[in-house]
């Protein structure tokens, strides 16, 4: 199965929510620091648990340039299909 952005973005959301301590409505363009207010532990737990969802390594050096959520779903897209 190929992953779109339009699969993987609602799946993020999912992995997300655990998260978001604030209750606020996941969107594209939530984020992470500013709306979601996520530590950088919990960022490297969210990213742990993306990375196991679809068996793909999301490089360090990638991580600061993704502020948002749907640049999170962009990135992971680009990742899954190669």
């Amino acid at each position: 199965m190929a992953h779109t952005r339009d699969t993987i973005l609602p799946k993020l959301m999912e992995l997300i929510e655990p998260v978001n301590r604030k209750g606020i409505p996941l969107e594209a363009d939530t984020s992470f620091a500013i709306d979601l207010e996520l530590d950088s532990l919990t960022v490297m737990d969210l990213v742990a648990n993306i990375e196991d969802e679809y068996d793909i390594i999301l490089p360090m050096n990638l991580l600061p340039e993704l502020e948002t959520i749907g640049q999170l779903a962009d990135a992971v897209t680009k990742i899954v299909n190669g």
